[in-house]
């Protein structure tokens, strides 16, 4: 998914004002994705307070948003740069195409994970059998010396398992005895809790890794901290254990999210993660002139999502929040 910020911010990777506490709660903005009937999405990631959980670094949450009574998903091709994205369903199906060649169904409960590497673009659009849309959007930042790593794309299809009064589906990393296959450039933990009413669960974590809860629906407690629809409450290094409440008497359903603090400096800005000022012009003028690093889309209707313009002043890489 694109940030399709006409201005967007400048996101410097810099100090916490969370950095002296071990739990919180992020609260989301909402953000258009496209024309005044556009779908809106719940972004809790960036923030300034916390720009990222271990390297996940971009959070987009949306739906349930009737296509019948409203426009679909359709995001033009578009760049990236220094990441990968994790496209998750929770209802509805979206078609992707990019520049490696890639022409895939996003479906709930299927993983599709794209690498950008160097460079990729591509676009979403949600099918013509789509009622509702329903999911999450995340991306991963690449560490330095896997940045400019070719472009690729995965797929798993996690087995449902029950633990306590949770049904999990791991897609990335271990969790509860689960572990899925798909490699990653650093290590990640990323998982779909759902949790029967009034139901908890208790998971043993690595205790080197940031955690993050991100509520999609429900009445979720994370160790005390109520959850709204959309919220990301998070758990830093130290903790060996993470707990789930549902407080209500319907199923609730969160992603778990988890990895090491990422300590490189980054600027993310628009679609691109990069290192500093200069390279982001670098990236934002080869997409510009359609110069050769993210090639083409091919089979999608329309014209390319022009690149916003930059900010007057440096774009200023900074270090990760509270390292």
């Amino acid at each position: 998914m694109s940030n399709t910020d006409a201005r967007p911010d400048e996101v410097a990777c810099g100090a916490s004002t969370f950095a002296d506490v071990s739990t919180g709660v992020l609260h989301p903005r909402d953000v258009p994705l496209g024309g005044p009937r556009a779908i809106r999405v719940r972004r809790t990631l960036p923030q300034r307070e916390r720009s990222m959980i271990g390297a996940w670094c971009f959070a987009d949450h949306y739906g349930p948003h009737r296509v019948a009574s409203g426009t679909g998903m359709d995001v033009p091709p578009h760049p990236h740069t220094g990441l990968q994205t994790v496209s998750w369903l929770f209802e509805g199906e979206i078609e992707h195409r990019d520049s490696a060649g890639v022409h895939a169904m996003v479906r709930p409960g299927e993983l599709n994970l794209m690498t950008a590497g160097s460079g990729i673009c591509h676009s979403e659009v949600s099918t013509a059998t789509t009622d509702t849309l329903h999911g999450a959007q995340l991306w991963v930042a690449l560490p330095d010396a896997d940045r400019d790593t070719d472009r690729d794309f995965a797929y798993h299809a996690p087995v449902a398992r029950t633990v306590g009064d949770a049904t999990v589906r791991v897609f990335l990393g271990e969790l509860a005895g689960d572990h899925s296959p798909v490699q990653t450039f650093t290590p990640l933990l990323g998982a779909q809790v759902d949790l029967a009413p009034r139901g908890t669960v208790a998971f043993d974590v690595d205790r080197d890794f940031e955690h993050g809860v991100l509520l999609d629906r429900g009445d979720v407690d994370a160790r005390g901290d109520a959850l709204g629809v959309g919220d990301l409450w998070f758990q830093s290094v130290g903790c060996d254990r993470l707990e789930l409440v549902n407080r209500g008497e319907t199923p609730a359903r969160v992603l778990v999210l988890g990895g090491p603090p990422f300590t490189e400096e980054l600027v993310m800005w628009w679609n691109f993660v990069g290192r500093t000022h200069d390279e982001i012009v670098e990236f934002r003028e080869e997409w510009h002139h359609r110069g050769e690093r993210f090639g083409e889309v091919s089979g999608y209707p329309g014209g390319r999502l022009p690149a916003p313009p930059l900010p007057n002043g440096r774009l200023r890489p900074r270090h990760n929040p509270g390292h």
